[in-house]
């Protein structure tokens, strides 16, 4: 334990010296164009940076000049030069076609990424952008690992290796087990990953549990972004795009200097496309986008030892729909009277399509997605003793002001869904990086968060005049009476008040020059205060106790408190062993905890009592191994192997019932589920034109053990409402998931500008996976194979021009299968989008 306590009050060898600023720029020795995305590194030190608009750099630093700098490129000579002023230009001359080192920060320090012992998927920033990938919902064609569903932003599953949030549709009693980071700050509500990015320099996901580093504890991994920070040295980027369906994107970013020790950056973006499905009933598209995002930075620099940045987002989406599409209807083991076809057959309706890829609706509520976040932090890196002592600070919001149409098709079954929230969040984290020795270094920190989360004010469901046919469970004729569940709805008020805090700290101890020995530990305190009450209103007014005993068979009133909390250690050993700068293998023992759960949307009922016990769902205990090796066999490429197993107990899972008044489904703790897997990832530069890069995952996640879980959607009527699905599938998770890309480029001019030509496309598959919590023969997605492209042109004053596309082979998928309410054998469809180009103008100085 005093190994993982020394580096309080110790100095940091590894975490870089700040706030003086050096800025150059790097240009190729032959042509003299800017060579943009070369390294910068202060020689001796992991204090390095990269190359942006117009071959610029520039590195905060509190070393005296004159000392080396090691520049690199892929395709040039790595070159150390001596610098001993201020705005120096580095010329680089043609070399081999080694690839250059990725620095990451996740570890809080600079460092390559090859070098570290934990499993990282690192995405630059200008690949992103190129790519397409506006949001992490098009990063997971990037990372095979990732998986991420949503059926509007609220209901938004993120997944690492299969694990993370709860499948299908989100219950605000859990918090994720993917932790999401923005420049160091924790979003806390899973609808953060819809927001767009917004002037992103990195994104880096880290596989495998976390937490003895930073932050909320994570059990399935992170994702930790960067933005382009502030800079002392001027610059911009603009950027417009157009695409069918209207698409249209708008990018713009700022920076430089308001005085000698301040400077800014203001960054905006704005999308906007038309509907890639149409409502014949409304006569217009829907499943648009419609976003704004605007992120402004200040950083300040009072001396030489301290560094602040204060920084401020928001995001504001107003599309038009998230129509979940009719996909399918399967038998249930109800009476032929309760079946999906004689329902809609007796109440004379007929569905616009059978065929989910028509990408035609008939839903007939108006459709409201109105996302709101954001937010501000103050962050300061504070060089004390030698080390850099850090501090976060932040609070955000997020307002969700939904309306939808929670039937999927154009009868008046359920006429409105609106689960109107507001969440507010406040975290602060604090740690220290240092030195204790030439042997030992480490972190230690603390973390805390508190959130509150209410209905904004009131939450809202209503059935219309065609749900007595589908609620009708006998053949009496009183589910007839007119106007019994016209316009019967239930108001909901809840409030979820969570409160997490947790001391972390980890050491890394170099027992010899190639052995290292790295402990970490984890105390966690998490308490959860939900109050939930639902009061009925409207259908038939009427005092006869058979009739009241039908309507309380859809909605019925509703309330409980629950006060639950949990403390726990969790912690992880890895030895690394580096035996060279070509050779670094690892093994890990870690140990994680998902916190304590309430159930927030609605409990189920049994005999007429609510099931109060479901109230509380128990934390998830994560035990995970992991055994990895990152190779470089040639200077111009990298190969990367990881094995990996995970065993969970107490799983928390999202499960569907048949009841309409619980909302979103609810929690229920599966006994223990297993996930193991292998991982192979890969760069090679075939030549200074021609690169590749790709990555393989094979994860098998199943049930071990799950004896009481609901029936899946055919097994709706059955004798008994549970089954023991162990051995089956989890929902979401492909046993077989990869992607392939490359680049091909090559110097030449177009209109008079020198540059660069460039083809590149990048590819993605993943094997069928299970869309159901219980394991259903008919909820079963298909695999699919996406394929991008893209052709343009980079003119070395800033200035690119390209034409893209994304999913360019026209594929229909199903991201989602999804059973309606009342389980009447209907289930719906999330459909991937369909083949979109377009064309991209970006100058950047």
């Amino acid at each position: 334990m005093s190994i993982l306590l020394m580096p309080l009050w110790s100095a940091a060898q590894n975490t870089p010296i700040i706030n003086a600023t050096i800025a150059g720029r790097i240009i190729d020795a032959r042509t003299e164009r800017p060579l943009i995305g070369a390294t910068v590194v202060i020689k001796g030190t992991t204090n390095g940076s990269s190359a942006k608009e117009d071959g610029r750099f520039t590195l905060l630093t509190g070393q005296k000049l004159p000392f080396t700098l090691t520049v690199s490129f892929v395709g040039y000579k790595t070159t150390d030069v001596v610098i001993s002023e201020n705005n120096v230009e580095i010329i680089l001359e043609e070399g081999t076609n080694e690839l250059a080192d990725v620095v990451i920060t996740s570890r809080r320090r600079q460092e390559s990424a090859q070098s570290v012992p934990i499993p990282i998927s690192v995405l630059r920033g200008a690949l992103v952008e190129d790519a397409g990938a506006f949001n992490v919902n098009r990063v997971k064609e990037l990372v095979p690992s990732v998986q991420l569903y949503s059926s509007n932003a609220r209901n938004t599953t993120l997944n690492i290796r299969g694990l993370g949030s709860t499948f299908g549709l989100t219950n605000d009693g859990i918090d994720p087990g993917v932790g999401f980071y923005v420049d160091g700050v924790y979003y806390a509500r899973p609808a953060a990953t819809a927001l767009d990015f917004v002037d992103i320099d990195q994104i880096e996901v880290l596989r495998g549990p976390q937490g003895t580093l930073f932050g909320k504890n994570t059990t399935a991994g992170a994702f930790n972004i960067t933005t382009r920070p502030a800079s002392f040295q001027p610059g911009a980027t603009f950027e417009v795009s157009y695409g069918n369906y209207n698409y249209m994107q708008a990018k713009a970013s700022i920076t430089g200097p308001l005085s000698d020790k301040l400077a800014a950056r203001v960054s905006f973006s704005a999308t906007q496309r038309n509907g890639v499905i149409y409502n014949v009933r409304t006569q217009q598209p829907t499943n648009s986008l419609n976003n704004l995002g605007v992120r402004g930075q200040l950083l300040y620099t009072p001396s030489d030892n301290v560094r602040l940045t204060l920084a401020g987002d928001m995001t504001d989406q107003k599309p038009l729909g998230y129509a979940v599409i009719y996909a399918g209807v399967v038998p249930t083991q109800r009476p032929a009277y309760r079946q999906f076809n004689a329902i809609i057959a007796d109440l004379g309706y007929k569905l616009p399509s059978t065929n989910p890829f028509d990408r035609i609706t008939d839903q007939d509520t108006p459709s409201r997605a109105n996302n709101k976040l954001g937010g501000a932090s103050l962050n300061a890196d504070i060089k004390i003793g030698g080390g850099t002592l850090t501090s976060t600070t932040a609070w955000r919001y997020w307002n969700w002001d939904p309306l939808n149409d929670r039937d999927y098709i154009g009868l008046p079954v359920f006429t409105i869904s609106a689960g109107n929230s507001q969440h507010d969040q406040y975290s602060q984290e604090i740690r220290y990086a240092g030195n204790v020795s030439s042997r030992v270094s480490g972190v230690i920190g603390a973390f805390y968060l508190y959130q509150d989360l209410k209905s904004d004010p009131v939450q809202t469901e209503e059935a219309g005049s065609a749900q007595w046919r589908f609620a009708q469970s006998s053949t009496s004729a009183l589910w007839k009476t007119p106007g019994l569940f016209d316009n019967f709805g239930i108001r909901t008020t809840n409030r979820i008040r969570s409160t997490s805090a947790a001391l972390f700290a980890q050491a890394d101890w170099a027992i010899t020059d190639k052995l290292r020995f790295l402990p970490g530990i984890r105390y966690n305190y998490d308490r959860k205060i939900a109050n939930y009450k639902r009061e009925t209103y409207g259908g038939l007014q009427t005092t006869d106790a058979a009739l009241l005993a039908l309507k309380n068979g859809v909605y019925s009133n509703q309330a409980f408190d629950a006060d639950v909390d949990e403390t726990n250690f969790s912690g992880q050993l890895t030895l690394q062993y580096k035996a060279s700068d070509r050779l670094n293998a690892f093994a890990t023992y870690s140990t994680s905890y998902k916190p304590i759960g309430i159930n927030i949307g609605g409990l189920p009922t049994a005999n007429g009592q609510v099931l109060t016990d479901l109230a509380r769902v128990n934390p998830e205990f994560v035990t995970h191994y992991e055994v990895g090796i990152k190779t470089k066999p040639s200077p111009n490429s990298v190969l990367n192997l990881v094995v990996h197993n995970s065993d969970i107990k107490d799983y928390q899972t999202q499960v569907q019932t048949p009841e309409p008044g619980v909302n979103r489904g609810y929690l229920a703790n599966a006994e223990k589920v297993r996930v193991w897997g292998v991982e192979l990832d890969g760069n090679l530069r075939v030549s200074n034109a021609f690169s590749v890069y790709g990555a393989l995952a094979y994860t098998d996640a199943k049930y071990v053990s799950f004896k009481n879980a609901p029936v899946p959607l055919e097994e709706t009527g059955a004798a008994q409402a549970f089954k023991d699905v162990s051995g089956g599938a989890l929902p979401g998770v492909s046993k077989w998931a990869g992607s392939l890309g490359s680049e091909v480029t090559s110097a030449g001019k177009f209109l008079s500008q020198e540059g660069r030509y460039f083809v590149a496309a990048d590819g993605y598959y993943r094997s069928s996976f299970s869309s159901s919590p219980s394991p259903s023969q008919y909820l079963n997605i298909d695999g699919y194979t996406l394929v991008n492209a893209r052709v343009g042109f980079r003119a070395s004053n800033g200035t690119s021009v390209f034409l893209w596309s994304r999913n360019l082979l026209n594929q229909n998928y199903f991201e989602q299968l999804l059973p309606a309410p009342g389980n009447a054998g209907q289930y719906g469809a999330v459909l991937g989008d369909p083949r979109t180009y377009g064309v991209t103008l970006r100058y950047s100085f």
